[in-house]
């Protein structure tokens, strides 16, 4: 691998959660970072270059990104219309950004897939990720495709739900909560992703990027609200679904309640040892505020 200093990586999705929270730690480190984006958020990337694609095919891309080390695929759906399904953005402008890799010759490529996905899955948003994965694995570049659990931090997605419930008055729990589910700080995240450019041992690999704590949905809902008088009211998982069904705009759709109630876990350990880092509690990132 290149030293650090020397890095230059291109970040689709740049101005997403994951994407923009990446894209600043690895620029604080002195790497080099396009941020990929649609031309109506390129105002967004504060970290780096910032350059425009609808998706990953135009043919002036390749030059702009010669000479990048790696390409950071943030790029991902998780609630799909008829206008823009799962096989097009995940399957899709994966096979976009291996071409355009290798149009670029760029030879790393690193892919942030969903924890639970398997080629086992009957679960349309874990298919289009497996099929994606397995776009990558055999492309013949080198890789590191991680499995994520919920990803936390500052403007995360659950964060964000939950937040708006308190302010609504009661956070609604679907179902039973006892389903679990293991966040990682997005300040590890970083961390982790990092040590991929620049370690060969992350080279062609599936990882499970999930924190050290597995908690219940119920426990950790309890922990968000940090004593609060806040109300939580368990709802009938038959009626979350149907809601989910008739309305587009709920909290918790379709997929994002399959996720829940998948009640899916991963391996830490072994991202410990592989990594060497000592990563944050939920509880940890809780009492810094730093969902805050």
């Amino acid at each position: 691998m290149q030293h650090k200093n020397t890095l230059k990586v291109a970040i689709t999705g740049a101005n997403g959660f994951v994407g923009k929270n990446v894209g600043k730690v690895l620029a604080k480190k002195g790497i080099s970072v396009i941020g990929v984006v649609r031309e109506d958020k390129k105002s967004s990337i504060n970290f780096g270059a910032a350059l425009t694609s609808e998706d990953l095919s135009e043919n002036y891309l390749a030059s702009r990104l010669q000479g990048c080390s790696a390409f950071l695929h943030f790029i991902g759906k998780g609630k799909q219309t008829v206008d823009s399904d799962y096989q097009k953005v995940n399957v899709g402008l994966t096979k976009n950004a291996i071409n355009l890799c290798k149009k670029a010759k760029i030879k790393k490529i690193i892919y942030i897939s969903g924890l639970g996905v398997s080629k086992t899955t009957t679960f349309g948003y874990f298919i289009s990720k497996f099929q994606a994965e397995q776009e990558i694995i055999n492309s013949g570049l080198d890789y590191t495709i991680f499995r994520a659990s919920y990803i936390i931090g500052k403007d995360d997605s659950l964060s964000h739900i939950l937040f708006k419930q308190i302010k609504q008055g009661a956070i609604t729990v679907p179902g039973s909560g006892r389903y679990r589910l293991q966040p990682i700080f997005i300040g590890d995240v970083a961390k982790v992703i990092f040590q991929s450019l620049t370690q060969q041992k992350f080279s062609n690999k599936i990882i499970d990027l999930v924190g050290p704590k597995i908690i219940t949905f119920n426990d950790y809902v309890r922990d968000f609200i940090q004593g609060k008088k806040i109300p939580i009211k368990n709802i009938d998982l038959e009626d979350a679904y149907r809601t989910a069904l008739h309305n587009p705009k709920t909290d918790f759709g379709i997929d994002d309640l399959n996720i829940l109630v998948g009640d899916y876990i991963g391996n830490h350990k072994k991202l410990k040892s592989m990594s060497g880092i000592e990563f944050k509690t939920h509880k940890a990132v809780l009492e810094a505020g730093s969902l805050s």
